[in-house]
């Protein structure tokens, strides 16, 4: 749809949306400029997510117009919002693993020759020619699956412009990136400024939306609260509109204690983690930092029992343990909270109540009949004590955001008496004002005498957490340090170089 030359790329005039029971969006109203990147903000419940699928045709506003360079756009599907030039890059992207490069981005309307055949070599060329602009490292014939996040976003991307996208909206496009990869999605997100393509991004890290964005749209409980213009404005401030309360995220105080509770020496498996020794007390927040593929997950997953070491002791309390799977792990008092919360730590159509007591039925049982009144009297003490919203043990764990479904997870490893508590990205796609709320909840733990791990991708939530930090390069162990070490540069000279910081 060609854009008017003075009007701006979108407007959104008093869009509303309701669902059975609530009014997800009410009279929202913003416009973008060509050219323009501005960040739409607000907790997980805001809006966020159904204005993006409003935009992109998934779902019909109930009220409002869309106006795109100046015209009505009736956009009722996905096919409509593409053809009105629209685009919008999914925060689990739509891809096909087993096909390359080329092949996804003509996914659905692949060039052909003579009408009938397919047109591979040119499909090829027009890849190579978008991609060249954006990475041209990328291989146009490799396959999806072979390729890291941060290019698949790009060809996500360059998929968009292949349609003639000149409104992309970005779905928290920096989850799973590293520094470096951030570094890249500028680049190519200052490309498309230059060419006068206006972008939507949303994201939780309000750092990068600092970096990225001039102004900011934020929602709150369905209403636009607050239209933002960056420059002037200040992090603190954001959050404030954002969560329309006081968000006092204390500082770090220590609680480690001299007992060693954990002890590993030379753990491996294969060239995943390689020959890893450290120790955890009881009471200490211990870090894992580094690179994504730096074995950060993998080590953590060995010592869960989620995967079994090919060399290597774990000691508990001064005991050795080997542990066959996941279960001897929980047994022995180590629980994980996995960094795919929706893929490996719920069963999403059951309620909080059912999936915090998955481990501990044995305990809630007589007879082999469960305990129903004991189950949910326990469960619903533990949701009051991590402030579980809403405070509903009984509604499917599905509909909470992730902030609760993640405070449901740990509800699961309080109950079981977990002592050894390992979180693996435990603020992934969780708002701001849901962070400070697991940060308060992990150090609560610590002075009560539980040990944690922490991995992260977030070097400022590493820092704020942390008793201590190792640092993972290539599988292996880079280095180690104390609370009054850690610093964002010591940090990332260990997990890039293996050296620490001059």
């Amino acid at each position: 749809m060609p854009q008017g030359p003075t009007h701006p790329a979108i407007v959104l005039k008093g869009i509303s949306k309701g669902f059975p029971g609530v009014q997800a969006l009410e009279d929202v109203s913003f416009a973008v400029e060509r050219g323009q990147v501005r960040a739409l903000l607000g907790e997980n419940g805001a809006g966020k997510s159904t204005l993006l699928k409003i935009l992109s045709g998934i779902y019909r506003a109930d009220a409002g117009e869309i106006l795109i360079g100046g015209r009505a756009a009736d956009i009722r599907t996905p096919k409509s919002a593409r053809l009105a030039g629209i685009a919008l890059i999914h925060q689990e992207l739509q891809q096909v693993p087993e096909l390359d490069v080329a092949q996804n981005m003509f996914l659905g309307n692949p060039l052909t020759s003579l009408g009938v055949f397919t047109d591979r070599s040119g499909m090829q060329r027009k890849a190579r020619e978008l991609l060249a602009a954006l990475d041209p490292s990328i291989d146009v014939r490799a396959k999806i699956k072979n390729l890291r996040v941060a290019q698949r976003q790009i060809v996500e991307i360059a998929k968009a412009l292949l349609g003639q996208a000149r409104i992309i909206a970005m779905d928290e496009p920096t989850s799973s990136l590293t520094p470096v990869e951030f570094e890249k999605l500028v680049a190519v997100i200052g490309r498309l400024k230059a060419d006068g393509v206006a972008v939507i991004y949303v994201s939780h890290k309000l750092e990068e939306v600092f970096r990225v964005a001039s102004h900011a749209t934020i929602l709150r409980d369905g209403k636009m609260v607050a239209d933002v213009d960056l420059a002037t404005s200040s992090e603190d401030a954001v959050v404030g509109m954002m969560v329309g309360r006081s968000l006092e995220i204390p500082p770090h105080r220590s609680h480690v204690r001299n007992e060693l509770v954990l002890s590993v020496n030379g753990l491996s498996r294969g060239n995943l983690v390689r020959g890893v020794t450290f120790e955890l007390r009881k009471g200490e927040i211990l870090g894992v930092a580094g690179l994504v593929g730096s074995g950060r997950t993998e080590l953590v997953k060995l010592i869960a029992g989620v995967d079994r070491p090919t060399a290597g002791t774990i000691s508990l309390n001064g005991r050795t343990v080997a542990f066959a799977n996941a279960r001897q792990a929980i047994s022995a008092g180590i629980a994980l909270l996995p960094e795919d919360r929706k893929k490996e730590g719920i069963i999403p159509l059951r309620s909080v109540a059912v999936n915090a007591a998955l481990p501990s039925y044995s305990k809630l049982t007589r007879f082999g009949i469960v305990r129903g009144a004991d189950l949910r009297s326990r469960v619903d003490e533990l949701a009051r004590g991590v402030n579980l919203r809403p405070p509903d043990i009984a509604r499917a764990i599905r509909l909470f955001s992730g902030g609760n479904q993640q405070k449901a997870i740990l509800c699961r490893w309080l109950m079981a008496g977990s002592g050894i508590l390992v979180f693996d990205e435990p603020t992934r796609g969780i708002d701001v004002g849901a962070k400070g709320e697991i940060y308060r909840l992990i150090d609560s733990l610590a002075a009560a005498g539980r040990s944690i791990i922490v991995v992260s991708s977030e070097l400022p939530e590493i820092l704020r957490l942390s008793d201590n930090v190792i640092v993972m390069r290539a599988g292996a162990l880079a280095g180690r340090l104390r609370r009054e070490e850690l610093s964002e540069e010591a940090v990332m000279s260990l997990a890039i170089t293996g050296k620490q910081a001059a």
